[in-house]
């Protein structure tokens, strides 16, 4: 029984690997539209405001992507096998780690909406309305991180698992 426990922590492998599937896709759809955005504003002579938005667009799908690649990797360093190479700062050791990489992609994204709020608004109530809920949701996630962040000098070093010897 204890090994089919230990081992039911590969059933994270199949998300991980969605979400980095998911995460290839919406960084390239957005790097399209990137490219396509480019491409109207030069050759249609697209107006700036929207070129504007379309840029805003992609780069919100692309950060998006990002969340998603987080995710995956994470999880799988975190189920499946903690020895993978990674970037230091794309490494997770526990799940507070994940949360902290994952808020701060979140806090871009909030911030790539609400600039795009305040080009296509009309009225500054609108901005306004969309300005404190974007700001409610920050100070939500601010406030999240700190009542569950764990002390850093309490934390013990993370110890890898070394490769099998050949």
């Amino acid at each position: 029984m204890r090994k089919f426990v230990g081992l039911t922590r590969y059933a994270v492998f199949v998300p991980a690997l969605a979400a980095m599937l998911g995460a290839i896709l919406l960084l390239a759809q957005g790097s399209i539209a990137v490219v396509m955005a480019v491409f109207d504003a030069i050759v249609l002579q697209t107006p700036l405001k929207d070129t504007v938005v379309e840029v805003l667009t992609a780069v919100d799908a692309i950060l998006l992507g990002t969340v998603l690649l987080v995710i995956g990797y994470g999880l799988y360093e975190l189920f499946v096998d903690s020895d993978i190479e990674l970037p230091k700062w794309l490494q997770v050791r526990d799940l507070d780690d994940l949360k902290s990489k994952l808020i701060a992609v979140v806090v871009a994204i909030i911030a790539v909406i609400f600039v795009g709020v305040v080009i296509n608004a009309d009225r500054a109530a609108d901005v306004i309305s969309y300005g404190v809920g974007a700001g409610a949701l920050l100070l939500g996630l601010a406030a999240f991180a700190f009542a569950t962040k764990k002390d850093a000098a309490a934390k013990p070093p993370v110890a890898r698992r070394s490769p099998p010897k050949a």
